[in-house]
């Protein structure tokens, strides 16, 4: 007789019918029981469970930014050493080699002395490094310079500024790259952009441009010169051929964001159309922002033709009334700048509008090529030196002269009053869309 544990098969399918069954009633019980465990532990303890993870991702968070800021603290102080160690080899190189009557077989030393520091340290610190370490100490040979600029510029900031021939222009850069924290992209972009030759400082003479940098670089003062361009570049509105004043300010309230770029650092927006009421008339603000460094309102006028200069009196007009009633007793005095699609220079320098804290510029809807740019912006820079070099000799003849008869009276010169020339505003009404 055979044994066997199995069951009939119709026992073993009711089982596994009652156990079926069972299952969700065990499932539901073992709920129940956790729910009853919940409910009757202390209401401490459930806050203590509901709100553990998010203390934790708190903490998580508040070490993450530990951490970040110890890494910048550490890539800042690396960047910082290794521009010093840069600049102290180039100091040697330029000391024991090029100043020791060596030059003329220098160039050998340093190739056979990069050859060996690259075998030993690595490519950074070969010959063709090497000639830019030479380079660094060449166009910044002031330690004491390198030093303040190294907190905020990197080497990958003084590669950029190396090249630069001019003294003026690299001091420039490397100020403005100091004092508005620029990336080495816009800093690149800067120098592209020709930002230089664009402002209002590359105009004065060159001891006056020294005495401007001085300032930034020992009190960070930023005057209107290093803020102010001609001309700006507005290619980005993407304007037709024609098109109106309204045209043009509502293009640029769409790109305000690039436009603030391409005033510079530091404006902010404050109104469009800022309404002016004096003796019953309306007068509008095409627009106005507010430079947070210097501390002033500057108000902005478009037009789309060229300067005339009835625009200078309106404007005038304008900056006398920000002056009463929206300037802050922490306020410097407002600005203007007319932005206008030709400037006669001749004009402008006749009228004076600098003293009169009155900026024109020209702006670009369609950028010319880069040569030509170039070439437009130094016959500006050299036209606008010549012109205040003739200015100062004249003043200076006509000092050494003894005066032949009385002078007329000046009191329809005075500052608080404008001359017939410029005097006249011209009335705006609001305009309509």
């Amino acid at each position: 007789m055979v044994c066997s544990n199995r069951l009939p098969p119709r026992v073993t399918k009711a089982r596994r019918k009652k156990a079926a069954k069972r299952a969700p009633r065990k499932i539901s019980a073992l709920r129940g029981q956790a729910v009853e465990r919940v409910r009757s532990a202390p209401v401490a303890a459930r806050r203590s469970a509901l709100t553990r993870p998010t203390q934790a991702s708190r903490l998580a968070l508040d070490l993450g930014r530990l951490i970040e800021a110890a890494r910048q603290q550490v890539a800042q102080t690396a960047n910082a050493a290794l521009t010093t160690l840069y600049w102290q080899l180039g100091k040697r190189v330029q000391t024991e080699v090029l100043e020791r009557r060596r030059a003329e077989y220098g160039a050998q030393i340093v190739a056979a002395v990069g050859r060996q520091l690259e075998a030993r340290y690595g490519r950074g610190f070969g010959e063709k490094n090497l000639r830019r370490m030479l380079q660094f100490v060449e166009a910044f040979p002031d330690p004491d310079i390198v030093a303040a600029l190294r907190r905020q510029l990197g080497w990958a900031h003084f590669k950029l500024l190396i090249p630069l021939k001019e003294p003026l222009k690299r001091d420039f850069y490397a100020e403005l790259c100091r004092v508005h924290g620029w990336s080495t992209r816009e800093l690149a972009q800067k120098i592209d952009s020709m930002l230089y030759e664009r402002t209002a400082l590359s105009r004065k003479p060159e001891q006056l441009i020294r005495q401007e940098l001085a300032a930034l670089r020992d009190n960070g003062e930023l005057t209107p010169a290093l803020v102010f361009q001609d001309p700006y570049m507005l290619d980005f509105l993407e304007l037709k051929d024609t098109y109106s004043e309204k045209d043009l300010e509502s293009a640029l309230l769409r790109e305000i964001e690039r436009f603030l770029l391409e005033l510079g650092a530091g404006f902010a927006f404050v109104e469009r159309q800022k309404r002016i009421v004096l003796d019953g008339d309306d007068y509008y603000i095409d627009l106005l922002f507010f430079h947070r460094r210097m501390r002033r309102l500057v108000a902005i006028e478009l037009k789309i033709g060229d300067f005339k200069p009835a625009d200078s009196g309106q404007m005038e007009l304008y900056l006398r009334w920000l002056d009463r009633h929206e300037r802050q007793p922490s306020e410097q005095a407002p600005l203007g700048i007319i932005l206008c699609a030709g400037k006669k220079r001749e004009t402008v320098e006749y009228l004076g509008l600098g003293e009169r804290s009155i900026h024109v510029a020209e702006y670009l809807t369609q950028l010319p090529s880069r040569d030509v740019l170039r070439d437009r912006l130094h016959r500006a820079i050299t036209s606008a030196r010549d012109r205040l070099a003739l200015g100062s000799l004249a003043d200076g003849e006509v000092a050494e002269k003894p005066p032949s008869r009385a002078s007329p009276s000046r009191s329809s010169m005075r500052p608080g009053r404008p001359s017939a020339v410029h005097g006249q505003t011209v009335r705006r009404t609001r305009r309509t869309s």
